[in-house]
């Protein structure tokens, strides 16, 4: 049953990518913890691979589509993916276990992952949430900026092992000057060469389940297909809100669990 219900969070997540274009890839660390009781570690580094692969046959619809700016994606890429590589490579393997601890109380090196990801959650639920006009595209005032916080970027998806869509959108949007429906399918190429290169480094580090992850990746993949095609139905706006809701309400869980229970 536990098995069924994470190849049908495999399949929602799938979904919620090909109808929005990004998002669902949140999803996917949480249905690997919670539902198939899988460590964070382990976790964070299957959904690079998840996310990486069923982002990738994303990217293809939209390079068909005239959609993907190639040489902006690769421009943003290449900051980006050095910071989730060497997060996966060399800076998870490093965080002490527990990472903090004062007498009895102590943060274990999951739990400080699993927070995190709660307030990477929280953050991305308010972007989803809020409107355009609520989120004015400024001016562009240092490249040599944009390059660095690209960089970290690549180290916050590497720490919490999901694609950063809602991060890498808007610095499209400032630096290439792509408009957002651009800006959303080039960030699809981003996170892909992202996540699998960020998934690379850590295959000296973990032993992988490959039958398990190629299977789980399948449904994710077969539900991104489904997402394309109920695209053309659902009202984008609509679904975004109510989805930015559910993750607000996911962080909110996934503190209190860490935390208080």
């Amino acid at each position: 049953m536990i098995e069924f219900l994470g190849y049908l969070g495999a399949l929602c997540i799938g979904i919620v990518l090909g109808i929005t274009g990004g998002g669902g890839s949140i999803l996917t660390v949480p249905v690997l913890v919670y539902v198939l009781q899988l460590n964070p570690i382990i976790a964070t580094a299957y959904s690079l691979f998840v996310v990486g692969t069923t982002s990738a046959f994303g990217s293809i619809q939209n390079f068909r589509k005239g959609l993907v700016d190639i040489k902006s994606a690769l421009r943003f890429a290449v900051p980006s993916v050095l910071g989730v590589y060497l997060t996966r490579k060399y800076l998870v393997p490093e965080i002490p276990d527990p990472v903090f601890y004062f007498a009895s109380l102590q943060l274990t090196k999951a739990t400080f992952l699993m927070v995190l990801f709660a307030i990477v959650m929280f953050w991305a639920a308010i972007a989803m949430l809020k409107s355009k006009k609520d989120n004015p595209v400024p001016e562009i005032t240092n490249k040599y900026g944009t390059i660095v916080q690209l960089f970290f970027v690549g180290v916050l998806i590497g720490l919490i092992g999901a694609g950063g869509g809602f991060l890498i959108v808007p610095a499209l949007t400032k630096l290439a000057r792509l408009t957002i429906k651009k800006a959303i399918a080039t960030s699809l190429l981003v996170i892909t060469i992202n996540s699998l290169i960020g998934f690379s480094g850590d295959l000296q580090n973990i032993e992988i389940d490959w039958l398990f992850l190629l299977s789980f990746s399948a449904f994710s993949i077969l539900g991104i297909f489904i997402g394309l095609y109920l695209q053309k139905f659902i009202n984008e706006k609509l679904l975004k809100k109510i989805f930015g809701l559910f993750i607000l309400l996911m962080a909110f869980i996934i503190l209190y669990k860490e935390l208080f229970s």
